[in-house]
């Protein structure tokens, strides 16, 4: 009976050990972070794909939710104006970022990726204006810590072979 009691007084000593370790927060672990780069209030620059002056926007990235999501806000400077929102957050037992963008064209947009050897890409299997399929990405690179390029990119060819499609240039501003 004595044994029996300090067995039971031994594992209450080691669950109330346990339970009362401070908690990690949630949303805390070094992936979370690495779309830190983004936060902030951005000035975009893109080639005028009919050529001419230089088209431009606006990007309001912030955290929210905890610091557990990702919220963009972009609009360009055209008339009418195109607008978007995407949430991003990391996924721990995927170990993945996924992200949702829609849009004042009636876009959803659902993307999956990850941060590697310097760049965030996150890409999805979608369906062109054509009706084929076709793999889409989206490519932010040579992130420095005011500025940064980011491309909409597809493939025909499952990934082989990739084409910029839209290339903007983040500066960030002051």
């Amino acid at each position: 009976m004595k044994s029996v009691a300090l067995v039971f007084l031994l594992c209450s000593a080691c669950l109330f050990a346990q339970n009362n370790q401070p908690q990690q927060p949630p949303c805390s672990a070094p992936e979370f972070h690495q779309f830190d780069f983004w936060v902030g209030d951005w000035d975009l620059s893109w080639p005028n794909p009919q050529g001419g002056s230089e088209l431009h926007g606006e990007n309001h990235i912030v955290r929210e939710f905890g610091n557990c999501v990702v919220h963009e806000n972009f609009s360009d400077h055209a008339d009418p104006a195109f607008k978007g929102q995407s949430v991003s957050t990391f996924v721990p037992q995927a170990n993945k970022w996924k992200q949702t963008w829609v849009d004042n064209q009636g876009a959803y947009l659902d993307f999956t990726g990850e941060f590697k050897d310097g760049q965030m890409i996150l890409s999805r299997a979608g369906i062109n204006r054509q009706g084929q399929k076709v793999n889409q990405r989206m490519v932010f690179k040579n992130i420095q810590p005011d500025s940064f390029n980011w491309s909409w990119e597809s493939s025909q060819d499952e990934g082989k072979t990739w084409k910029v499609q839209w290339p903007i240039h983040y500066t960030r501003r002051k």
